[in-house]
């Protein structure tokens, strides 16, 4: 079920994450053994459940992310580790609550930790690695790097709660939507690939390129999120087509499709996502009404746009591995949808 959206401008070569993994590689497996060993509790349940999300097969991008702007500016010390692992543990921390709020079933095509250990094991193992983010941003000793992830912490949690108050809420716009995911997920990529220069002491304007960066790449990734629960595959989403529908998660797919639908039609979203009738045969109808009005395709095009806005902040930095790397993730996050 589902409907595949190609790129109108597909290019030859597929882009890749694979040159970024190889250029983090040696620091990343640092990075894995710190998660490991800052997981770790005598409290048995605490390494179980972070355990089971950790090594759920995430592809680690937002910590890759940390790595690579602080090589962007050759850093040579430890302290972009620790401020990779907090930031993955910002992350994971981030989806143990989501999938409490959200009654997530599946993650990555497991179950997730609350249909194991239920939802309250999820909630405090998740304030668990919060704690441990925050200690190791604290032994880095740098005001700055942990200004920039609390911060990112409380626009994250001010995104859930934003979320909730639109939720199943058909009148949503697309600037409201926007507000949510710029929250949700645009802000971590930003604290992750703004505390690279900031610890190898790069400048305001280094930053503020690698700030802007991490942001609108963020808004690129859960475009294309939005657009795949509708037209990907499950293979390849790791959970069901049409979950966002199923859960009454309003997207970017359903506001447009909504606001450019005839009354009846508008009724049926309603009737879908307001009361929760989400049957097999609904989703159906809705798959149809987001191809329809192109929904799709104009919710792949605002992820373009962003990923536009992502290159041209790197766009002035020096031509090195790690800038081509960083600029091919933005392609490699848009044409999952192919």
């Amino acid at each position: 079920m589902g409907v595949v959206i190609p790129l109108e401008e597909s290019k030859n070569k597929q882009a890749s994450i694979k040159p970024l993994v190889d250029l983090t590689k040696a620091d990343m497996e640092r990075v894995n053994q710190l998660i490991l060993s800052k997981a770790g509790s005598d409290v048995q349940m605490i390494p179980e459940v972070a355990e089971h999300l950790i090594s759920s097969g995430g592809k680690r991008l937002r910590p890759m992310l940390t790595i690579a702007s602080a090589a962007l500016y050759n850093y040579q010390g430890d302290n972009h580790i620790k401020l990779a692992t907090s930031v993955e543990f910002l992350h994971t921390a981030t989806l143990l609550h989501d999938d409490v709020v959200d009654e997530s079933d599946l993650r990555r095509g497991k179950s997730t930790a609350r249909m194991i250990w239920g939802n309250q094991a999820s909630v405090l193992v998740g304030d668990f690695l919060l704690g441990q983010a925050f200690r190791m941003m604290v032994e880095v000793g740098s005001l700055e790097a942990l200004d920039v992830l609390s911060s990112a912490a409380c626009v994250i949690a001010e995104g859930e709660v934003l979320q909730l108050s639109v939720s199943k809420n058909m009148e949503t716009t697309e600037d409201d939507y926007l507000s949510v995911i710029r929250a949700k997920t645009a802000a971590l990529f930003s604290a992750a690939a703004e505390v690279g220069p900031i610890v190898a002491n790069a400048g305001k304007a280094e930053r503020n390129a690698l700030k802007s960066y991490g942001t609108n790449l963020g808004l690129a990734f859960q475009l294309v999120d939005d657009a795949l629960d509708y037209g990907g595959k499950a293979a390849d989403l790791g959970k069901n087509v049409g979950d966002d529908f199923r859960e009454g998660k309003i997207t970017l797919p359903v506001i447009l499709a909504y606001r450019r639908g005839t009354e009846k039609e508008r009724a049926f979203w309603r009737e879908a996502i307001e009361t929760g009738d989400n049957s097999d045969e609904n989703l159906e109808k809705a798959l149809g009404l987001i191809t329809k009005y192109g929904a799709l395709t104009d919710t792949i095009a605002r992820a373009v746009h962003y990923g536009t806005i992502a290159r041209d902040a790197l766009a002035p930095l020096p031509e090195t591995p790690w800038k081509s790397a960083l600029m091919e993730v933005i392609d490699f996050c848009i044409e999952r949808v192919n």
